[in-house]
């Protein structure tokens, strides 16, 4: 099933494979970012992570996984929220 991405802020997307031997923990990202149970999402291969406001919480989310040994494009991916919101965005692992 696709996620849903909403407009107007980043949000990240990790290979969940990556995610995992990183030994990254949803209570980790929690405690780090804040975020709210819509702002973390798991389906199949992709693990989404916002949308992250301020520049702030998207720094630390990225510090984090590359001190985790992540890299982007490779692992992760940015998708900037800088859409209308007349257009629906869904995204999904392959």
């Amino acid at each position: 099933m696709p996620i849903a991405i909403r407009s107007g802020a980043p949000t990240l997307f990790i290979r969940r494979a990556a995610f995992e031997r990183a030994n990254i923990t949803r209570s980790e990202l929690d405690a780090s970012l804040g975020l709210t149970p819509d702002e973390f999402a798991v389906e199949g291969g992709l693990v989404a992570v916002g949308p992250l406001y301020g520049n702030d919480a998207f720094e630390r989310a990225v510090v984090l996984l590359e001190s985790r040994g992540l890299e982007v494009f490779s692992d992760f991916f940015e998708l900037s929220g800088n859409v209308p919101d007349w257009i629906a965005l869904f995204a999904m692992g392959r």
